[in-house]
């Protein structure tokens, strides 16, 4: 045990060391794994780790990756928000809180064909921001409800987080999309009462009512939707009725998202190479990342700190609540440090093992530990939607965190719902596999 907890102490030190120093987090990973393998093994760590590597990076579900990120990538350069804002404002302007919900709406949507939660926030924001200032807005709930909504992307499929996830924990990505859909849909509900909630309780600080808009107009605008509603019916349906891998529906996506672009006259050779371009470096990022996580977990395990650490958390005698508690403490902490993806390929090796010795159910627990990276984006310091507005606002990052704080204890309501009620997230992955 000892020796256990002496290895435990020196990776985690080197990850640290590497991190404070900039260095990259594969890197970091990387080097906590030889230095584990090297010093407290016999194995020999090249070899090892080259194939530990190349076993995590040919895993067939990581090609969606690309895809998906792709297919963001080519949306966020057409004037799809524009389109949304003019077909979703009529429905919503008559509602308590007005076209603030169109933030709310505009980025579940979006997040339904970008699988991430920056480029959701960005590609609303760039729209929205102007319109609700010029007519009155409060700039704190236009911050707020932007950089909250804009973490759907993270939770409605198809998710780049999610993805990862299921490559990590051997989880069926399919299902992880499906069992993103309810959960995301009750926190754009939970958003968009609170929107008008707040609304109410503070009347003089709306704008003046948007004039009635009659039933034909609403739907006449309504017609901007038509092409993205189909886009997502096209990539989540064909995956929830079995017709389509994850894989095969992103394929589905890029082609939809190369004709919509097309359609709407963005789609030129600079646009499809700088989508491409952003696509390949974010992906190789990705599977670095994975490839490097591969690695720390074969250390982790020929260390035998999986099993000291489920003998340990056995011998604790925690409830499945108070263990969730913990885990989820420590996932937000991480993420006042580190992105998402980090957070996942970081702690899997060490969480999954109680997990499982909790008896915990890993494709719940994927959602679970994807709204607490929904969470993190919006947690200083390196909370990544802070500084999506920062830069969309010019206002600083105190202020920003303050405007998103009731959107942050949402999402924590939400973990609450779960928890209490698994059902949301696990019934519809189970009528996937019935008949």
């Amino acid at each position: 045990m000892d020796q256990i907890v002496l290895a435990s102490s020196v990776m985690l030190a080197v990850v640290l060391l590497f991190l404070a120093s900039g260095v990259w987090v594969a890197i970091s990973l990387l080097a906590a794994s030889i230095a584990a393998l090297v010093l407290f093994t016999p194995v020999p760590a090249g070899s090892l780790l080259a194939s530990s590597m190349w076993d995590a990076s040919w895993n067939w579900a990581l090609t969606a990756l690309p895809l998906f990120v792709w297919m963001g990538e080519i949306l966020s350069r057409t004037r799809l928000s524009n389109d949304m804002f003019s077909g979703v404002a009529p429905w919503v302007a008559r509602l308590p809180g007005r076209l603030l919900h169109v933030n709310v709406l505009g980025c579940g949507i979006m997040a339904a064909v970008s699988g991430s939660s920056a480029v959701t926030a960005a590609t609303i924001g760039r729209m929205s921001l102007p319109e609700l200032s010029k007519r009155g807005y409060n700039e704190n709930m236009m911050i707020g409800t932007l950089a909250g909504s804009g973490t759907l992307g993270l939770l409605i499929p198809p998710s780049i987080v999610m993805i990862v996830y299921g490559v990590t924990a051997q989880q069926s990505v399919a299902r992880l999309f499906i069992a993103g859909i309810l959960p995301g849909l009750v926190l754009v509900l939970l958003f968009m009462g609170y929107v008008a909630l707040w609304s109410m309780a503070n009347a003089e600080r709306m704008p003046a009512a948007e004039p009635s808009v009659p039933l034909r107009t609403k739907l006449w605008e309504s017609r901007r939707l038509i092409p993205v509603l189909l886009l997502i019916i096209a990539v989540i349906g064909s995956i929830y009725g079995g017709i389509a891998t994850p894989t095969e529906a992103a394929t589905i996506g890029v082609v939809g998202s190369l004709a919509l672009a097309a359609a709407y006259g963005g789609l030129t050779m600079a646009t499809f190479m700088e989508s491409l371009l952003a696509a390949t470096r974010m992906s190789c990022m990705i599977a670095f990342i994975i490839g490097c996580a591969a690695c720390l977990t074969i250390a982790v395990g020929f260390v035998d700190i999986p099993r000291a650490l489920a003998s340990w958390v056995d011998s604790l005698g925690l409830s499945r609540y108070a263990l969730l508690a913990v885990l989820a403490f420590f996932i937000l902490v991480m993420g006042c440090f580190l992105e998402g993806i980090s957070i996942i390929v970081l702690s899997a090796s060490v969480m999954l093992p109680m997990l499982e010795a909790a008896n915990v159910d890993l494709l719940w627990f994927g959602v679970f530990v994807v709204i607490l990276i929904e969470a993190a984006q919006i947690t200083p310091p390196v909370g990544f939607n802070l500084f999506v507005l920062q830069s969309l606002t010019g206002r600083s990052i105190w202020r920003i965190t303050m405007a998103t704080m009731p959107f942050f204890l949402i999402l924590m309501l939400l973990l609450v719902v779960i928890t209490m009620a698994p059902a949301v997230v696990t019934w519809l992955p189970g009528l996937m596999g019935r008949g």
